[in-house]
């Protein structure tokens, strides 16, 4: 690479990523980023389910740590009045499966994706939407370095993060479930107590949300609003993860 071109890779390449890996992708034009080796993109589009031993799950890895660190950056830099509770939930909903998954749609990966026979006739999972997501920022990072991948994050997680820079955050997730509950049952979600723990300075809750007879997984929060708000994300994660496979 000359020096100078804006796009100074630190990162050696792995082995195990031939070049020239198919080469059915020089471009995509939904995507930010042109890639100057692209079996990077073809690797990170290339699902497990192909069997064909080269896949993207290395690069799904890295491409979540990736994500994580830019996004935590963006909070911390764009509203530098949000406290650590307050930026970690933030951060969960803009990297959520769902909003990957979303964010996957729009960029078209599905369209291209390499998939075993068994899921061609399939609609992808939300999970799934979310990784191929992953894979390709991992695939950008090591074809570009770390601006690349804040420069394709930032554009393609546009939304979610003005959502954020204009300080009304995340979607109110015990709201959202309420409705699903009543929705459902016609009763709002019962959030039971399961545990506390520590001194009445310092005590953690943990608590799991209830719709009807049926129990979501737990989570733990510093208060027990903090904690219901978890439970409802978690609750969340369970029926959008169901509805995406009902799909």
């Amino acid at each position: 690479m000359e020096p100078g071109d804006g796009r100074y890779n630190p990162v050696p390449m792995p082995p195990g990523i031939p070049l020239g890996f198919r080469g059915f992708f020089a471009s995509m034009r939904s995507l930010p980023h042109v890639f100057r080796d692209p079996s990077l993109l073809e690797l990170a589009l290339t699902h497990a389910s192909i069997g064909s031993g080269e896949d993207n799950e290395r690069l799904e890895f890295l491409g979540d740590a990736v994500l994580a660190l830019i996004v935590t950056e963006e909070l911390y830099r764009v509203v530098p009045v949000l406290d650590e509770g307050a930026m970690t939930e933030l951060k969960a909903w803009v990297v959520s499966r769902k909003v990957l998954a979303s964010v996957a749609r729009s960029l078209e990966l599905p369209e291209h994706a390499r998939v075993g026979q068994g899921l061609k006739d399939r609609t992808p999972t939300s999970s799934m939407l979310a990784n191929l997501y992953e894979a390709v920022l991992g695939a950008v990072f090591l074809d570009g370095g770390l601006e690349a991948a804040q420069r394709f994050v930032r554009s393609t997680l546009q939304s979610p993060l003005e959502r954020v820079r204009m300080q009304r955050g995340a979607p109110n997730e015990k709201q959202t479930l309420q409705r699903l509950a009543q929705l459902a049952t016609g009763v709002p979600p019962n959030y039971r107590v399961l545990k506390e723990r520590g001194h009445a300075h310092a005590k953690a809750f943990l608590v799991a949300a209830e719709i009807g007879e049926r129990r979501f997984p737990s989570a733990w929060g510093r208060t027990r609003k903090e904690a219901e708000r978890w439970a409802a994300h978690e609750a969340l994660l369970v029926l959008d993860a169901e509805q995406g496979s009902a799909q």
